[in-house]
């Protein structure tokens, strides 16, 4: 089988907006959320800067206060994201209202750490009484990377496929492509996807720190520079992007919304290093080449618009620069290219769900959102990476890149939709 996969909802918890609106107004207007941590600076960190969530209320999101209480903040994070994805679907497993059998819905959701906060809590706990007595009870299924999907899953009575797929920087980014394999061949007809993360603690940023690869910049709006010749870093954010991918056809009977088709994915692997990415960007542009193939990616019709990785390191943009290059040929200098790192910072394991949000919204709107604070271009970063101000035009085709530590590469594409 091979059927059709659209986008049939959406939601967000981000450092710039906890709803699709919000986050998406703020890109295009080129809003930075990344602050100054003022709880962390007495702790002596190499860096006090975060994309941290503001104003977060779960119980606004149908969240139960008893849940609230006893969950990670990556749990929550995911659970706001997904109930704005569902509502805004309309999907419903159970009831007389049901629209979608409770066995044909899944949720691949993705978190490249998971319960981070909740893991340092019960270890200081731990060495406080060496016994294990102080450790919660509710120790492992808070911190399981796999517990938001599974949240996700009880909440939404989904009985059918679930999946956790970790592949740090690229693991929403997996989850999505993966969805879209199993509904195109059949496995469930819609499936609520994306990632989630909460890192940002101090422990985090230590070891981020510690293997030189967060940004060390005092001034947190001009920290997080994406092909800019001052990079000096990542800079790590939290939150979720989720969507709820759908069958086509499942969709049109009931009269869905549909934001836009999902029609390609690619995932290769480095098969080089734990932290630096492939130099040759061989596996890179592999990713971006299979995606673009699944896709039937026409350079004499398409107006491409790539929502890069582009996370501020040295090696990641100038590598993703040679992957464009090489997975496009001459096309690449044709393309439309931003990193949304810039304003929103690293946000990990869920960057991937928040990044496909943008970039399906860039293709419904025809508005390419910017790479902010991009005043210094790196020469060897020599495409068109939209600096500070977004640009309107319309676009056909947009393809998402992720790339995590280990190695990991994994690409997503999407379509306007058209019968």
């Amino acid at each position: 089988m091979n059927r059709r996969v659209v986008i049939t909802g959406m939601g967000v918890i981000s450092s710039i907006g906890n709803d699709v609106d919000t986050f998406w107004n703020n890109l295009k207007n080129g809003v930075c959320g990344i602050e100054r941590i003022e709880e962390f600076a007495k702790d002596n960190l190499p860096s006090c800067i975060g994309g941290l969530v503001k104003d977060f209320q779960p119980e606004q999101y149908d969240i139960d206060k008893a849940f609230i209480r006893k969950q990670d903040k990556f749990s929550l994070y995911a659970m706001a994201a997904a109930q704005q994805a569902m509502k805004d679907s309309g999907l419903i497993s159970e009831g007389e209202n049901s629209n979608i059998d409770a066995f044909r819905l899944g949720v691949y959701v993705g978190s490249g750490i998971g319960g981070f906060t909740t893991q340092l809590r019960e270890t200081k706990n731990y060495l406080e009484a060496t016994d294990g007595s102080k450790v919660s009870a509710l120790f492992i299924p808070t911190m399981l990377s796999n517990i938001a999907a599974g949240h996700i899953a009880i909440k939404y009575k989904a009985k059918g496929p679930c999946l956790d797929v970790v592949t740090a920087c690229a693991s929403s980014s997996n989850c999505i492509g993966e969805a879209l394999r199993a509904i195109r061949h059949g496995y469930a007809d819609a499936i609520i996807s994306g990632g989630t993360e909460s890192a940002t603690i101090p422990l985090g940023i230590a070891g981020f720190a510690n293997a030189r690869a967060l940004s060390k910049e005092e001034n947190p709006k001009y920290a997080s520079l994406p092909f800019n010749a001052n990079r000096k870093g990542f800079v790590m954010a939290d939150g979720a992007g989720i969507l709820v991918l759908e069958e086509l056809e499942h969709a049109k009977a009931r009269g869905a919304k549909i934001y836009a088709e999902i029609v390609g994915y690619g995932h290769t692997c480095d098969a080089f290093h734990i932290t630096a990415p492939r130099p040759d960007s061989e596996t890179q542009s592999q990713a971006m080449k299979n995606a673009l193939a699944e896709a039937n990616f026409d350079e004499t019709k398409d107006n491409l618009y790539i929502n890069a990785h582009g996370t501020g390191t040295s090696l990641n943009d100038s590598c993703e620069t040679r992957s464009c290059k090489l997975a496009l040929g001459d096309f690449a200098y044709k393309a439309h290219i931003s990193s949304i790192k810039a304003s929103t910072g690293h946000m990990l394991g869920a960057a991937g769900g928040a990044e496909a949000i943008a970039s399906i919204l860039a293709l419904k709107e025809g508005i390419v959102p910017p790479t902010i604070n991009l005043d210094a271009p790196d020469p060897e970063c020599d495409l068109d990476y939209t600096p500070n101000k977004a640009v309107k035009t319309e676009l056909s085709l947009a393809i998402s890149n992720s790339f995590g530590f280990g190695g990991h590469n994994s690409c997503i594409a999407f379509r306007k939709f058209s019968e």
